[in-house]
């Protein structure tokens, strides 16, 4: 990896005042939901600012140091650490907050200009781009829990980046968002509102009979000799290219409209369940997996069977499917992985009807979530989840991360909105100004311009 970025400091931020300690102390014990992300790559994210209203990196650094310490006193377990205990495969979140949040400044090594580009190319630098993002190391624990990194162009203003990246069993997406939140309010306003304060209590999860038996066994799974983590293997960007669509409100409502009248014309519906419109959600993830199904078919060296079955993964909010719901405020995990499965004929339709394999798609993700996210126990079949993990094909699952519903381009430390927002090297969903969704899809190199061909076949896309 040529080196494009530089380390000009690293200290730790602690939180200003710890005003919001979990209930039972400073030990958080993972759920079933936080286990189930404990061995996984962490999630990095990018945010890009420019233009004139940004101060300069001296006074923003100072400003963003401040209040992310104030932003930890109450959402303590992100100034805490993922640790194992004595005890049979228990792993817990210490948010004792010793040292803290690692805050990294850095410089990058072209200008504003190069750093505006990287925020604005539609195949994202990647090697630039992981080295813009704070390193978090999953494998061994005690492991932080979030770590921040700010960089500036190499001629000092006009632009910056601010990279975070957090362990991913100790919040979910929709937390994340709760928190970039909180932290960039507090920039703003100068203090977090009351009504902003999470809440940890892990109990409503874990009262559920089978909870503590599928937090351990995903435990044991993910890290049989603990402290060690047999984390899953982090990508090989080197093989990958990353790009970036931006679908407009009104784009998005003619796909949805073009699905419900291809699944009517199929016969998609089920005996009293007529085709239903689809979720803005549903019709883009059914779009992405097919268009991804179809560039690995094209571009595979050994030629695939249509009976071969396909899986894609998409993560559900639990939090108000649990009896009882959880309080509004819940910083933590609380999504279950849910799978659709197709034959890979199923989704490519070879007679050259590409509308019918996306109309099946979302028929999929429809069935999916109602009979099982809707109707389901959320940890009905929690000592099921290790079997449900080693069972899969890994070659043939399309893994969907974030949502439409995160909507971080909201993100406004006082600068005005970022510029780009990213997850880097993660196939995802965030919400968009105006109505809209951006979509980032990382892929094999040789697979990117027939996935975006069959993409872009169903909707014109504005970059």
């Amino acid at each position: 990896m040529n080196i494009r970025v530089r380390v000009l400091n690293v200290t730790h931020v602690q939180p200003a005042q710890t005003t919001n300690q979990p209930r039972h102390g400073a030990m958080i014990k993972l759920s079933p939901f936080d286990a189930s992300f404990l061995a996984l790559w962490p999630p990095q994210m990018l945010f890009f600012y420019d233009g004139t209203s940004l101060p300069p990196f001296r006074s923003l650094v100072s400003s963003l140091r401040v209040s992310l310490g104030a932003t930890l006193a109450v959402f303590t377990p992100f100034a805490g650490k993922v640790t194992a205990c004595s005890d049979d495969h228990e792993v817990v979140i210490d948010c004792s907050s010793d040292p803290g949040v690692r805050f990294v400044e850095a410089e990058y090594s072209g200008d504003a200009a190069d750093m505006h580009r990287l925020a604005r190319d539609k195949e994202h630098d990647i090697e630039a781009f992981l080295q813009l993002v704070p390193k978090l190391e999953v494998g061994r624990l005690p492991a932080p829990a979030f770590a921040v990194q700010v960089t500036r162009p190499a001629d000092g203003g006009g632009a910056v980046a601010v990279g975070v990246v957090m362990h991913h069993s100790v919040a979910d997406g929709r937390s994340l968002w709760q928190f970039m939140r909180a932290w960039s309010t507090t920039s703003q306003e100068g203090s977090l509102a009351a009504a902003a304060a999470p809440t940890f209590d892990r109990a409503g999860i874990m009262r559920h009979p089978k909870a503590q038996a599928g937090a351990r066994n995903l435990a044991r799974f993910c890290g049989p000799e603990l402290p060690k983590v047999n984390k899953f293997p982090d990508p090989d960007w080197r093989r990958l290219s990353q790009r970036t669509y931006l679908l407009t409100a009104g784009q998005i409502q003619s796909l949805k409209r073009r699905i419900q009248l291809l699944q009517a014309k199929n016969g998609d519906g089920e005996q009293n369940h007529p085709p239903e419109p689809p979720t803005t959600y549903v019709a883009i993830a059914s779009l992405l997996w097919t268009s991804i199904v179809r560039a690995r078919s094209v571009n595979s060296a050994a030629a695939e069977d249509d009976d071969d079955d396909e899986y894609v993964s998409f993560p559900a909010d639990c939090r108000h499917r649990l009896r009882p719901p959880l309080e509004p405020g819940f910083f933590g995990n609380c999504v279950k992985v849910h799978y659709v499965r197709a034959t890979t004929g199923d989704l490519l339709c070879r007679d050259g009807d590409n509308d019918k394999g996306l109309a099946h798609a979302a028929a999929g993700f429809q069935r999916a979530i109602r009979e099982h996210v809707e109707k389901e126990d959320p940890l009905g079949d929690a000592e099921r989840w290790v079997e449900i993990i080693r069972g899969l094909t890994r070659e043939r699952l399309t893994v969907l991360g974030g949502s439409n519903r995160h909507m971080m381009y909201e993100v406004d430390f006082g600068w005005g909105q970022p510029s780009r927002v990213e997850y880097v090297l993660m196939i995802s969903l965030l919400g968009a100004p105006g109505g809209g969704v951006h979509v980032s899809v990382p892929l094999p190199r040789d697979h990117v311009d027939t996935f975006e061909a069959s993409f872009l076949s169903h909707v014109s896309l504005h970059v």
